[in-house]
């Protein structure tokens, strides 16, 4: 595959190479199994001694080339299709940190990021605290712990819309020895790649713009390689895996170690793979997504300066906007400037006003998703987030009268009239 492409050409090219005579479009392998025509060859993937697909809980052709495409657009050596975007960030963690194991991360995560870790991760004996945004490079440092085994940010929070500043937190986790681990999910790799910023292990929520048609449910794991696991804070990337016959990860797969190892302990024993037609699905959404991501954007920008003077809005925020505070870091890191397809605003009269606005649209739907081809409308506090306390969405910066509005690829007119009857009704 070409390594100088640029984003658009890999978004429609990478991931799937048609020989002489195949399929032009990437073939949907909807299978459990493969064939094979002598045991050795079986007894060879199984001892990972060559590469190839024998049961579709770990590898799957489809799955595979979709994979590759996301590595490709996002700089990464290696990646690992998940069931979800949960799955993606829990695993990204349960592959580098056991019980009695640390994690630092970001208070402005996700709610049900937040959910996971303080609950869930919790009862595996995962401790994880929170910094705010706004902690500096020591304050960032003096919250590492000697148990700590990642640092773990999103680059732009759902639905905070703080942009991370990626070089104080790779600046920290590296002095510290440790991977910084990047939910890239709203920005995608067409606005942002966080390996370009220091991170080294990127997920996503496939769900989102990378399918864009909120058809198929997934999640993935990217590598950038080179990160230092035999540091001698992994020692199971360092000493022989017994389940494989002494496999010794960072030896037998320096290029990857972290992909193979999340593939074949994890995948394995979890089952928690992406399914075959969520990839052929998700393969599909990426051709597209540069233009998508660049439409959602443009009307995104827009409606936010509609909003900001619509006499019955209290307030916007949308990273996108010169006088937000985020405006500066989305500069930095985010291509063209562009600040994706997301925005959130209070209406004038609070939670029980905003109500009436959003069961009065017409064209935008309330919907529990985000980040779709379709103008959508939540109220975080009520539903994505209601599981957080008072204090805990407040780190998160969901304020009670929040709504999220993802905006879609409509015509942007539309799009704000429905807004404006919606808001005067």
């Amino acid at each position: 595959m070409e390594k100088n492409w640029k984003i658009e050409t890999l978004a429609v090219q990478a991931g799937y190479e048609p020989g002489d005579g195949d399929p032009r479009i990437l073939p949907l392998s909807q299978s459990t199994t493969f064939k094979y025509n002598d045991v050795q060859s079986v007894a060879d993937l199984f001892d990972l001694k060559k590469s190839g697909f024998f049961y579709s809980r770990l590898a799957n052709p489809t799955v595979d080339c979709f994979e590759k495409k996301i590595a490709a657009m996002e700089k990464g050596v290696a990646a690992v299709a998940l069931s979800s975007g949960q799955a993606a960030s829990a695993y990204s963690l349960l592959n580098i940190a056991r019980c009695g194991d640390h994690v630092l991360a970001l208070s402005s995560l996700y709610g049900g990021t937040v959910s996971l870790f303080t609950n869930t991760l919790k009862k595996a004996g995962i401790e994880i605290t929170f910094v705010t945004p706004d902690a500096s490079y020591n304050e960032v440092c003096a919250a590492i712990r000697p148990n700590t085994k990642a640092v773990f940010i999103e680059s732009l929070a759902n639905p905070a819309l703080i942009v991370a500043d990626f070089e104080i937190y790779a600046k920290a986790a590296h002095a510290h020895g440790l991977p910084l681990i990047v939910d890239n999910t709203f920005p995608t790799p067409v606005l942002c790649n966080p390996f370009d910023f220091g991170a080294d292990i990127v997920t996503h929520s496939t769900t989102k713009y990378i399918d864009g048609h909120a058809t198929s449910v997934g999640g993935i794991v990217v590598e950038k390689g080179g990160f230092d696991w035999g540091c001698g804070k992994f020692p199971e990337f360092t000493e022989p895996d017994e389940s494989y016959h002494g496999t010794v990860y960072t030896r037998d797969f320096p290029d990857c170690p972290f992909s193979v190892k999340l593939r074949v302990q994890l995948v394995r024993d979890y089952g928690i793979p992406m399914a075959p037609f969520n990839a052929f699905l998700s393969h599909i959404g990426c051709e597209t997504l540069p233009l998508r991501i660049e439409r959602h954007s443009e009307n995104a920008l827009e409606v936010a300066k509609f909003l900001k003077q619509h006499p019955n809005v209290s307030w916007v925020n949308y990273p996108g906007l010169p006088d937000n505070p985020e405006y500066a870091k989305v500069q930095k890191y985010f291509r063209n400037g562009m600040a994706s397809g997301v925005l959130c605003f209070g209406v004038k009269g609070g939670k029980a006003a905003g109500e009436r606005a959003m069961n009065a649209l017409k064209l935008a739907n309330i919907v529990v998703h985000v980040a779709d081809v379709r103008t959508g409308v939540l109220h975080p506090a009520s539903m994505t987030h209601r599981q957080l306390s008072d204090s805990e969405l407040i780190a998160a910066g969901v304020s009670p009268d929040l709504i999220r509005l993802s905006v879609g690829i409509e015509n942007v007119e539309d799009i704000k009239a429905d807004l404006d009857q919606a808001l005067r009704a």
